[in-house]
């Protein structure tokens, strides 16, 4: 008898447990809804339904691990609250018309791996902590209104694969710590207000398929290790400031596809490194 009580306690435990985390979720999910205008969504929520069945939504057993909501029409600002969905994943609210600064929760949501946010009109500071998320495999937050400085605790990511940051209002110089990133196949920040010299260090990114540095305010010569990139397909340079002639680089590169420069330095031989900035 007493093994039965024990039993059943358990078993009344674990439907209480259950139904809090359900309740947590729910609650998170039902703030994201009234806080980007649920209603006026191109594919909208019943909230009365199961959440198994709101659109965008992918559960794994009675969490919620995903959320895709690209291309349908939310408008308005993130919640806090989103840290509640410990299990997220994926988070792709891409192609909407959010704004505002993102909230300084996002970074609890430990087992990302996809962040994808881009094409919305977010402005403020990346979260200095974004190091936290550290299954992180993708970063996509480009074509926003973000300003500020890369953080330097991007580097803390070691799985992170994709970094796209382009076309925001970002400053500074590019963090050196970027060259812990050694999972990285695509790094993009054309489009903002980048300055300095481009480390010697970024040679270590021996996985790196594509650099896209273009129209920022960068300078000096290019470091003779982008030679040691041999993976990369796309290289854009082009609107910078950098010395030199680079004919020969594209021909160090056999996978190169795209490589963007400009016509002044179009010709010539590689050139020595400058004496580079440290952070």
């Amino acid at each position: 008898m007493k093994t039965l009580k024990i039993t059943a306690l358990f078993c009344l435990i674990s439907v209480f447990s259950f139904a809090e985390v359900l309740q947590n979720q729910k609650s998170a999910l039902t703030d994201l809804y009234n806080s980007t205008n649920g209603a006026t969504w191109n594919k909208s929520w019943d909230l009365d339904q199961p959440i198994s069945s709101w659109y965008g939504i992918t559960m794994e057993g009675d969490h919620v691990v995903g959320i895709n909501l690209s291309f349908n029409n939310l408008k308005g600002s993130l919640p806090a609250s989103i840290s509640n969905l410990t299990s997220l994943r994926v988070l792709n609210l891409a192609f909407n018309e959010l704004e505002g600064e993102l909230p300084h929760t996002l970074v609890d949501l430990s087992n990302l791996e996809e962040l994808k946010l881009f094409s919305n009109q977010f402005s403020g500071n990346i979260p200095s902590e974004i190091g936290n998320l550290a299954h992180l495999k993708s970063l996509e937050l480009y074509n926003n209104d973000f300003v500020g400085e890369i953080p330097s605790s991007i580097g803390d990511l070691p799985q992170l694969e994709k970094l796209m940051l382009s076309s925001n209002q970002l400053q500074g110089h590019l963090p050196s710590s970027l060259s812990e990133l050694k999972s990285l196949k695509v790094l993009s920040v054309f489009d903002n207000s980048l300055l300095g010299r481009i480390p010697s260090s970024i040679g270590d990114l021996v996985q790196l398929e594509e650099l896209v540095l273009s129209s920022n305010a960068f300078y000096g010569e290019l470091p003779n290790e982008l030679a040691q990139l041999t993976n990369l397909k796309t290289l854009l340079l082009g609107q910078n400031q950098f010395k030199g002639n680079y004919a020969s680089l594209k021909d160090k590169l056999p996978n190169i596809v795209d490589f963007d420069l400009d016509e002044i330095n179009s010709e010539g031989v590689l050139a020595t490194l400058d004496t580079e900035e440290e952070d």
